[in-house]
């Protein structure tokens, strides 16, 4: 038996409860093959536009009170999860098959210190007219950045994972079998001080947090599942090329070449890289809708040590 950490992109999430609930019917077919092989499975997901939705549902309203960052992002952890429980117990149930499945509300440290603090990267929520974001700067006192020529989003510090707080919880869960999803939108960021937690306004990016859990749980294989089937060079122009195997060499080599773009490729590829530095075990970066193949390493990029 192998153990995997999968990690989730937006794509597989959609753009509300609705499709969201229908997209992850997919999600589950891909994943079930492992799960039937009895392989034990940790699932972290994104939440990116979920968790500003949250935010700003409170942050509009006049009746209810603003709640705080972290807490959105419990909220955010706690409906996603639910959904993809839900979606694969019921492909067990068709199937005739049965393993138990929880989620873990995590928490997960980061360093008071940490640069991303002072310099906030992270888009979240909605998009918003130059006019509408200068407002949101004065009103809420948010930081607003155009986003790839879509719009205006707010954005947030990123910090890196340090450590997965419940990290005994989800190992116990699973020696007994339990398909586990965690530290869903690569966690709640907290920060430690006197001995006491306390969450903070940021989002973790939810691969790095995906090769942390890999790390900690000593996984024998990290894979990120996201829109595209491959890692390419040059991509979408007349020089795209297809990155099917590489190693951590050739990676730090096409970094220094700047070839991957901080709001797409890079933070999965650096997560990956990390993933493979802490134990020698591979990556896969693939396609959700070829997950069962890259379950076996017939499809995606193949990130190895050496």
């Amino acid at each position: 038996m192998s153990r995997y950490v999968i990690s989730l992109g937006g794509n597989a999430l959609g753009k509300n409860a609705t499709e969201q609930k229908e997209l992850l019917k997919e999600v589950a077919k891909a994943i079930f093959p492992l799960i039937e092989a009895n392989h034990d499975i940790v699932i972290v997901h994104g939440n990116g536009p979920q968790v500003g939705m949250i935010n700003l549902a409170f942050s509009e309203s006049t009746s209810t009170p603003m709640m705080p960052f972290a807490e959105c992002g419990a909220m955010s952890q706690g409906y996603i999860g639910f959904h993809i429980q839900n979606a694969i117990y019921n492909i067990m149930q068709e199937k005739g098959f049965h393993r138990p499945i929880s989620t873990i509300v995590s928490q997960v440290l980061v360093d008071v210190n940490d640069p991303a603090f002072q310099h906030p990267t992270k888009p979240i929520g909605s998009f918003y007219t130059k006019e509408e974001a200068l407002e949101l700067e004065k009103s809420q006192g948010y930081t607003m950045v155009e986003d790839a020529g879509r719009g205006y989003r707010r954005v947030v510090a990123s910090p890196k994972p340090l450590d997965v707080i419940e990290k005994t919880s989800i190992l116990s869960l699973l020696h007994d079998k339990q398909i586990v999803i965690a530290a869903g939108g690569g966690g709640i960021p907290v920060i430690e001080k006197d001995g006491h937690l306390y969450g903070v306004d940021a989002v973790i990016d939810k691969d790095h947090a995906s090769a942390k859990m890999a790390e900690i749980i000593k996984a024998d294989e990290l894979i990120i599942l996201t829109a595209v089937d491959y890692v390419y060079l040059n991509f979408n122009t007349p020089e795209q090329k297809t990155l099917k195997n590489t190693t951590l060499d050739e990676l730090e080599g096409l970094l220094k070449e700047n070839h991957f773009k901080k709001g797409s490729m890079l933070p999965k590829i650096e997560a990956c890289m990390a993933f493979v530095k802490a134990t020698k075990k591979p990556a896969v970066i693939a396609s959700l809708e070829h997950a069962a193949l890259a379950f076996k390493q017939q499809s995606g990029t193949i990130i190895n040590y050496k």
